[in-house]
């Protein structure tokens, strides 16, 4: 603050100093009242999303509000070198960096039973030795159902159960679809794709393009998955009945038996592929490169697992990895922040998946 400043404040009145400091108070008012959407009712904001997933599974304190129900794992990356042709992050270079993370099943609900259609997650976090990290969420879709945040919003709205039946009510779900005839299509794509078993066998993507900078400056659209090296096998449609967890208690059971391995493969990006639609697949022709192994050797419950206390923020990112133009990335990493400070201001309840049943080995 210069001399000029300083002396014009000293003299001003009481009165004053009043004044300015109420309309300090008043911009500060209005700042949060305008990002929490209070003047803007009808805006999406963060806090509506994370209302809306409260709405559909209810408030369980502690938890994620979406993929509530996880087991924590932990393991290494190591990189073959390949990718430093596309991107200067130190995680390409060859070598080894520990890797911690979190298996998940979407929804709200921690206790929810485990079935072979619901959407799969794993969260990752790449240490590096430069103090970097670079954390990704992933699914088990091959595209995305949704293109925008409004679009999500508006079907995870229509997917509230109806308090006299219990479920979505339909006529809900036929005006969304109709609305978007683009997540019809990723639908469409999505169910073309067979289920596998289990968390061990099955591919997971990061959905969202990215763009990868090399040592050159160069950048290159980019997507990524990783692609089990555990044999695919088909989930059975038998409708015998399941124990709850036994999507995750099989995968305990897997890791502390062998370590489950995935490869992590880039797709890059061609002049005109879509980077700001998750709903579409790039071509099939678009050149993979396989860039290192993920090796995951222990798992842990959620309870006592570090993996508790991290944001699979999607825009963590290290020198080398920067966002596309894609609006649903400032979006996941705005709703995630939004549902971390809650749960974390919050006592968290046992977790469904408990630390005898993976001490055990179920």
């Amino acid at each position: 603050m210069s001399a000029y400043e300083q002396q014009r404040l000293g003299t001003a009145s009481t009165l004053a100093r009043l004044a300015l400091i109420g309309l300090v108070l008043a911009a500060v008012a209005a700042g949060f009242a305008y990002l929490g959407g209070w003047l803007t009712p009808r805006a999406l904001t963060p806090a509506r999303i994370t209302d809306a997933f409260e709405h559909v599974a209810g408030v369980h304190p502690g938890f994620r509000r979406n993929h509530a129900k996880g087991v924590g794992v932990s393991g290494f990356f190591e990189s073959n070198g390949t990718g430093v042709r596309f991107s200067k992050a130190v995680v390409f270079r060859p070598g080894r960096v520990p890797v911690i993370g979190r298996f998940s099943l979407s929804g709200g609900r921690p206790d929810v039973a485990d079935a072979a259609d619901e959407v799969r997650g794993l969260g990752l976090q790449f240490s590096l030795p430069d103090g970097e990290v670079w954390r990704t969420a992933m699914i088990n879709l091959p595209v995305f159902p949704f293109r925008t945040p409004e679009a999500f919003y508006e079907q995870l709205v229509a997917s509230a159960p109806d308090p006299r039946t219990g479920k979505p009510d339909p006529a809900g779900m036929k005006a969304f679809l109709e609305r978007h005839p683009e997540t019809v299509q990723a639908l469409a794509v999505i169910k073309s794709q067979p289920i596998a078993s289990g968390f061990h066998n099955t591919t997971f993507h990061g959905l969202n393009a990215f763009r990868f900078i090399n040592s050159a400056g160069q950048s290159v659209p980019v997507r990524w998955l990783l692609e089990p090296m555990q044999p695919f096998e088909a989930a059975s449609a038998a409708s015998a009945p399941r124990d709850k967890d036994y999507l995750f208690d099989a995968l305990i059971a897997q890791v502390q038996r062998q370590p489950r391995r995935w490869r992590l493969v880039l797709t890059i990006g061609q002049p005109g592929d879509p980077t700001r639609d998750a709903t579409i697949a790039w071509p099939a022709g678009r050149e993979r490169v396989d860039v290192g192994t993920v090796t995951l050797d222990r798992v842990e419950a959620e309870d006592t697992s570090p993996v508790t206390d991290i944001n699979f923020d999607p825009l963590v990112l290290p020198a080398g990895i920067a966002p596309s133009d894609d609006p649903l990335l400032s979006a996941r990493s705005a709703v995630y922040a939004r549902s971390f400070t809650r749960r974390e201001g919050e006592k968290k309840q046992p977790s469904a998946i408990a630390g005898a049943d993976v001490r055990r080995g179920k």
